[in-house]
C-alpha cells in the first residue's frame, strides 16, 4: 500500500520485531507508554519486545506480568518475544502459542541470558516447539554455529542486527535449504567506526558500529536482508557515561524512517523495497496478525537534521544527531482511528496485545 498525492504519500505502519521497552524493571528509562509512543512517532504501529530485562522473561508467570502490565497504556500494537536459557526450555510447551519467537544470546549483550555453552546452545535449539523463528543474537563467526544447530534440529532462524561478514554464511545457508532470515539495524546502516570519536559512549552497542567498506557492503547486499529492525535499547546519558558499568544500545524508534526516506531520495534503495523491509517481510515472517485500516501519511518535503528535540522516547538522545533526515509524518491511523497527528497523540491508548495468527 503506497498511495502518493502531491508531497503526501501513504504508507503501512511500520513493523519492528526487535525493539527493547525495559518494562518491568528499568521504567527510569523507557516503559510501555513510552516506548509506544516512540514507536508511533516513528510510524510503527506493531512492535514486538525482547525478553532480556533485569528479571528476563524466562517464565511463563514474567511474560504473563508483562502482558497485564502494558494493557491500558500501549499506543501501538505490542507482541512479544521469550527468553533462551537452559531453564526455560521446560516452559516452552506453556508459551510458545503466546509468543513471536524465542531469543537466544550466543553473544554478549545488556543484561543476564548469555548462553555461551555448545551443549546449553543444543539444548536450546532442540527444545523449541514453535514454527516461528528462534531469533539468533550470534556475533561474527558464531552465526555459523546457529546455522549448524537450526539444520540439525529443521529449526527457522532469524539473525538478529546482522553484520556484514555473515552476509557470506547465511547465503550459503540458504541456497542448501535452510529456512534463514535476517535483519539490519539503523545504526549499521548510517554510521560507522570512524563516527565513534564524536559519540563516544553513545556509539557503543552490540555487535559495534562497522568499518565504512563494511557498512557500504550492508547498502549493496539489502536485497540478501529481510528487513530493518531497530534494536532500539534506550539507556540513560549517566549509564551510557558510565565507564565501570558500559551498556550497550542506542534508541531508535523515532529516527529509522527520516533516515531511510532519505536513503530513498538518495537512491539506495526504492520506496517499494523499504516497504518490504519495515512491513511485509517482518508481518509474514513473524505471522504478525493483520491491522486493517491501519496506516500513516507522511510529508516527503520535509528536510532536516535529526536532533534530540522532542523526542518521545524516555532516554531523551539519539546517535544520529546532524544526520539527514527526511519526511513529517502527518498522521497515524490505527484501525481507523487517527491516533497521531501532526506531532501530537490524540484520545486513549488503542494498542493491543497480541499473538501469533
Amino acid at each position: 500500500m503506497i498511495v502518493k498525492k502531491e508531497d503526501i504519500i501513504k504508507l503501512p505502519g511500520l513493523v519492528d520485531v526487535h525493539v527493547h521497552l525495559r518494562e518491568p524493571g528499568a521504567t527510569y528509562k523507557e516503559d510501555f507508554e513510552s516506548g509506544t509512543r516512540a514507536a508511533v512517532a516513528g510510524g510503527y504501529t506493531q512492535i514486538l519486545d525482547m525478553p532480556n530485562n533485569v528479571n528476563p522473561t524466562t517464565t511463563p508467570a514474567r511474560l504473563q506480568e508483562k502482558i497485564r502490565v502494558s494493557k491500558g497504556k500501549i499506543w501501538c500494537d505490542l507482541g512479544f518475544n521469550f527468553g533462551a536459557t537452559v531453564d526455560s526450555t521446560r516452559y516452552f510447551p506453556k508459551v510458545y502459542k503466546k509468543t513471536f519467537g524465542l531469543k537466544i544470546y550466543m553473544s554478549q549483550t545488556t543484561g543476564p541470558l548469555l548462553v555461551n555453552k555448545l551443549q546449553e546452545q543444543d539444548l536450546i535449539f532442540k527444545s523449541w516447539l514453535s514454527n516461528l523463528p528462534t531469533m539468533v543474537h550470534a556475533e561474527d563467526e558464531l552465526v555459523e554455529v546457529a546455522i549448524r544447530l537450526a539444520k540439525k534440529y529443521k529449526r527457522k532462524i532469524h539473525i538478529c542486527h546482522m553484520t556484514a561478514n555473515q552476509l557470506k554464511a547465511i547465503k550459503k545457508a540458504r541456497k542448501e535449504g535452510l529456512k534463514i532470515t535476517c535483519e539490519v539495524c539503523p545504526h549499521h546502516l548510517f554510521l560507522n567506526r570512524s563516527d565513534l570519536k564524536r559519540l563516544g559512549p553513545l556509539g557503543m552497542m552490540k555487535p559495534p558500529l562497522l568499518s565504512k567498506s563494511d557498512q557500504q557492503k550492508l547498502w549493496m547486499n539489502l536485497s540478501e536482508i529481510d528487513m530493518i529492525s531497530t534494536d532500539h535499547a534506550p539507556h540513560t546519558l549517566e549509564e551510557k557515561y558510565d565507564q565501570s558499568s558500559p551498556k550497550f544500545g542506542v534508541p531508535g524508534l523515532e529516527t529509522t524512517l527520516p533516515l531511510m526516506l532519505e536513503a530513498v531520495a538518495r537512491g539506495k534503495i526504492s520506496i517499494g523495497r523499504l516497504v518490504e523491509m519495515t512491513s511485509t517481510n517482518p508481518r509474514k515472517i513473524f505471522h504478525l496478525p493483520a491491522q486493517p485500516n491501519t496506516f500513516m501519511t507522511v510529508n516527503l518535503e520535509e528536510r532536516y537534521k535529526i536532533s534530540k528535540k522532542g523526542l518521545f522516547t524516555k532516554c531523551g538522545w539519539t546517535p544520529f544527531v546532524g544526520l539527514e533526515g527526511r519526511g513529517e509524518i502527518k498522521k497515524v491511523v490505527l484501525r481507523g482511528q487517527i491516533i497521531f497527528e501532526n506531532g501530537r497523540f490524540s484520545g486513549k491508548p488503542q494498542g493491543k496485545v497480541i499473538y501469533p495468527d
